[in-house]
């Protein structure tokens, strides 16, 4: 006190909190404590107070950075703003649980979409088809016209002249209904049960098919005119077979999405 009484009389005037800390390397509540002693002591200087303990608080580190106020307009002392000094905690470290102001927060950017995945291209399948067609076909229509499959008019007294071959009916029934059952089992789409008489109809008319074409090619190789009976019944049943297996199939897509 005797120090800042000793720089009150020099400057003429009682000093600013940030001379004080500036002169004396004290922190601010130090510095407001000896400012209002001052201001008191001027207010009443008939009076010689009993000097009284100052409650200060100790310095964890000086606070050098501070402006200094600015100088007085007009003669009117400028108003000092006294900064709230941070709540200490039980460690002695200024307690970070005070609430900051509110910042606006950006929006996180919406994530990248990811690339479309392009669907493989099915002509592939076209161009293997073909082959495949053309030896399915030839086998079918062969085995037919061993088995007695044959030219027959289907129109007779209305139109003579129409006539067609009954073997085309094997390779167009057996190998259609074959691709649609693996259609509806392979999609996924199809009900469960559906699916599962599309699954085993598929194996089996694959398996079928490739048993006509074995035994056409075996007959063929063999110089055989007329198939077996045996084989005969078989080929003559495939029409019908294909027929009740297809309709069935999609009985029972229908039945299940209805």
């Amino acid at each position: 006190m005797a120090d800042a009484r000793a720089l009150a009389d020099r400057l003429g005037d009682i000093p600013s909190r940030n001379a004080l800390m500036k002169e004396f390397k004290i922190g601010a509540p130090k510095a407001n404590a000896i400012r209002e002693a001052l201001t008191d002591e001027r207010a009443a200087p008939a009076e010689v107070p009993a000097p009284r303990a100052l409650h200060v608080v100790p310095d964890l580190e000086p606070d050098t950075d501070t402006p200094e106020p600015a100088a007085p307009v007009g003669g009117e002392p400028v108003a000092e703003v006294i900064e709230a000094p941070p709540l200490a905690t039980g460690d002695g470290h200024p307690d970070t649980s005070i609430t900051a102001p509110d910042v606006p927060v950006m929006p996180a950017a919406p994530p990248a979409e990811a690339p479309a995945r392009r669907r493989p291209r099915s002509w592939p399948v076209w161009v293997l088809a073909l082959p495949a067609f053309v030896a399915i076909w030839s086998g079918w229509v062969g085995l037919g016209e061993l088995t007695g499959f044959g030219v027959v008019h289907p129109l007779p007294g209305i139109a003579d002249d129409v006539s067609i071959n009954t073997a085309i009916t094997l390779p167009i029934g057996v190998e259609t209904y074959a691709a649609f059952a693996l259609a509806v089992w392979l999609s996924g789409r199809a009900p469960a049960n559906a699916r599962r008489f599309a699954r085993w109809s598929a194996i089996g008319s694959l398996i079928f098919g490739a048993a006509g074409q074995v035994a056409y090619h075996l007959m063929s190789a063999a110089g055989v005119t007329a198939a077996p009976w045996w084989i005969t019944t078989a080929v003559a049943c495939l029409p019908v077979a294909v027929l009740g297996m297809g309709a069935a199939l999609a009985h029972l897509i229908h039945a299940s999405h209805d």
